[in-house]
């Protein structure tokens, strides 16, 4: 008997809804990633994705993503018995995505890839971290800490022996156990502390040499570290002959637990499924790596690395944000027609999609540098661009996920739809490993310090001198800031944004469709920015050109380009240059 039969009104149907975006490669539906890695790469290391792109689209993954973030991590200090644990309990999502991000290789293992010969090690793990961390991005802390320890470690040849292999295997064993007895190991890191943050060399903590040489107990605190049930933490201390970085396990040799006091949880603005923990060191034991009173040199590596996920976490927010969105207009009527259809619409989808294909360029670009790490010209390269990415990237996420979120109107306001996740974590990576100040004045010690990064700047700018009268002007621009000494550090964070966007403008005119190149270029270097998003001043055509470019191919459908697209490893075709 149906409901009308029993004398109940029908249910109402909700129509006019879009579907959840499911059961797309996360990979393959992002030309302008696709595109990068093929360029710097090569086409079948977009092929070894296949499998992690489609595990990130699917249902599946989205519904662990949500749950990870639902159930929250959650401090226990004590056991039944009043013994003391320090042990951080989390939801059973959080070990599925966990686990697949460890056995993709996206924590250490592209170290031990390289050193076997892989080529594209690292472009490989770039664009599989930011593929996989649209799944869910506070798990990609713990997988971005264990990738950049590596370079760390290797200041020190036993420990890293002993430790490396365990941090690139691809096995997660979650057991809090002495590292010879593990499968696999996760790597953090502990360098803050209440008085200093970023200043780390305010840092309070000692380290007390003992008769063993090269240990030492520290007592002190760490004011934000993250996913405190890794099972090595890298920690900066004062040791006799100054600020030295410790190597510092969990579990000790022996078996038992060496002194790491979880005082509390951050109740953080984002990143809400990963843990961050206030660590009180008591006694607490650890090695020395490095040198004593080389701290810092010796995680400016780590330094180094953790700034390139940041990046490549952005990215995955940017684009994460922007499939939701134009998947969205897509199915979504207003007013008599498809939003997508819109004019005004478009220009803002557009404009996401320009803004985010920069990023994604540029953030695969930094990757490969890394893995030609042993040319001096790539070295310089990834010396000034590093810090240029990561303070322009990660400060045009917030604003560029809020446009996103519009775009869904009151339903992006819902966390049901996964926006307000996206929103809430986007700053996270501008502040993390140095805020936009710290950056910003990075930029300027590099450019003081030797030539090299300044003339790797140049050259890679310069390949697309000529092409747009907006880049062209952009860098004069550049070079006038620096000719003036007095104005450098008031005005750091201009210098850094321009110069980033220039190393932006000039990947893309070298190797985006036309009509990508020039929206950007007229928009973030020419003089028709209008102040927001949705603002670009180009032909309906290439609006839509742009948005069918960006739309993710499950539902994209019959939509398709009608322009022709070169290939991706060839250099811009030859094009007018524009005012």
């Amino acid at each position: 008997m149906g409901e009308e039969e029993r004398g109940q009104p029908r249910r109402r149907v909700a129509t006019n809804q879009a579907p959840p975006l499911v059961g797309h490669n996360v990979v393959r539906s992002d030309r302008a990633l696709v595109e990068a890695v093929t360029r710097h790469a090569s086409e079948e290391v977009v092929t070894d994705l296949d499998e992690l792109g489609e595990l990130a689209g699917s249902a599946q993954a989205r519904e662990h993503g949500r749950l990870a973030n639902r159930h929250e991590p959650e401090l226990t200090a004590y056991d039944r018995y009043g013994e003391r644990i320090d042990e951080v309990r989390f939801h059973p999502s959080w070990h599925w995505l966990m686990e697949r991000a460890v056995g993709f290789g996206l924590h250490a293992a592209p170290w031990e890839q390289q050193d076997s010969g892989d080529e594209h090690a690292h472009v490989r793990r770039a664009a599989g971290f930011l593929a996989w961390s649209q799944t869910e991005p506070g798990h990609g802390c713990p997988i971005s800490m264990t990738y950049a320890a590596v370079p760390a470690l290797r200041t020190d040849a036993v420990l890293a022996k002993e430790w490396t292999p365990k941090l690139a295997a691809r096995s997660y064993d979650v057991r809090l156990r002495p590292v010879a007895d593990k499968t696999g190991a996760l790597a953090g890191m502990g360098m803050t502390e209440k008085q200093g943050g970023s200043d780390v060399r305010a840092n309070l903590t000692r380290a007390r040499p003992t008769s063993a040489e090269g240990e030492y107990l520290l007592d002190g605190h760490k004011w934000f570290t993250s996913a405190p049930m890794n099972d090595v933490f890298l920690v900066l201390a004062q040791a006799p002959e100054g600020l030295t970085c410790f190597l510092v396990p969990r579990v000790l040799p022996d078996g038992a637990r060496n002194r790491f006091d979880l005082v509390r949880l951050k109740d953080k603005l984002g990143n809400r499924s990963n843990a961050s923990a206030e660590v009180e060191l008591a006694g607490t034991w650890g090695q020395r790596l490095g040198e004593e009173g080389r701290g810092v040199r010796t995680i400016i590596e780590m330094v180094a690395a953790t700034r390139l996920d940041c990046v490549l976490g952005s990215t995955a927010l940017m684009r994460h944000a922007l499939a939701e969105a134009s998947w969205h207009v897509a199915h979504r009527q207003a007013f008599g027609s498809l939003l997508v259809d819109k004019p005004l619409m478009q220009n803002v989808v557009a404009d996401l999609a320009v803004e985010t294909e920069a990023a994604t360029a540029l953030a695969i670009r930094l990757a490969a540098a890394v893995d030609r790490s042993g040319d001096p010209q790539e070295a310089a390269f990834r010396r000034i661009a590093l810090p240029l990415a990561k303070f322009w990237v990660c400060k045009r996420a917030p604003m560029m996920v809020a446009e996103a979120l519009e775009c869904l109107g009151g339903n992006g306001y819902i966390e049901d739809s996964g926006l307000p996740l996206l929103y809430r974590e986007a700053p996270v990576n501008s502040v993390w490993e140095g805020s936009g100040n710290v950056n910003a004045l990075d930029v300027l010690r590099a450019l003081s310090r030797e030539p090299e990064p300044l003339a790797a700047w140049l050259q890679e700018v310069g390949r697309a001198r000529g092409e747009h009268r907006g880049l062209d002007r952009a860098v004069e621009s550049v070079l006038e800031l620096l000719g003036d000494a007095t104005t450098l550090e008031v005005g750091a964070r201009r210098l850094a944004g321009q110069m980033a966007a220039c190393l932006q403008g000039a990947l893309l005119l070298q190797y985006a469709p036309s009509e990508v190149a020039d929206a950007f270029c007229s928009s973030r270097l020419g003089a028709r920015y209008g102040g927001t998003l949705g603002t670009l001043d180009v032909g309906r055509d290439a609006l839509v050109s742009i948005v069918a470019r960006a739309m993710p191919q499950a539902a994209a459908g019959p939509r398709r380009s009608r322009r022709a697209r070169r290939s991706p490893e060839q250099p811009s075709r030859a094009r007018t240059t524009h005012a």
